[in-house]
């Protein structure tokens, strides 16, 4: 069975980690994706099961090596994270602002379990997708 999962919100925690000093928040950052959503008239499902699914994708960013807590010396409190290189690749993969990113979110949807980490490994460094060229 292949897992799937909601690019546009890792995407959304993956920039809050990127671009954030204070505690991390995943079902706030859920919150105010489903609300841009619903402003641009897309559809956003159950608000509580995507809070749900924010929270879970904390914790597997972390424990697959995408995210780490930011160090004490940095501001880290225990709360919140910076990106590792995985996760900046990651980012850097799937980030809309990008051209070729449906293409590469295509690709990793293929994957068994895109987001495994030497699954990941081995997809981000195939130079046709790392080059945006699929």
């Amino acid at each position: 069975m292949t897992t799937t999962y909601n690019w546009d919100l890792i995407e959304r925690l993956l920039h809050e980690v990127q671009n954030g000093e204070g505690s991390f928040a995943p079902r706030k950052y859920a919150a105010q994706e489903a609300a841009g959503k619903a402003m641009a008239g897309e559809s956003v499902g159950n608000l509580d099961a995507l809070k749900e699914t924010a929270a879970d994708y904390e914790t597997l960013l972390l424990k697959r090596g995408f995210i780490e807590s930011r160090p004490q010396a940095e501001g880290g409190n225990g709360e919140n994270f910076i990106l590792t290189p995985r996760g900046s690749s990651l980012l850097s993969l799937i980030d809309s602002a990008i051209p070729g990113e449906r293409d590469t979110r295509q690709v990793l949807d293929q994957q068994e379990d895109a987001l495994d980490e030497a699954t990941f490994d081995e997809v981000a460094s195939n130079a046709a997708i790392a080059g945006g060229a699929i």
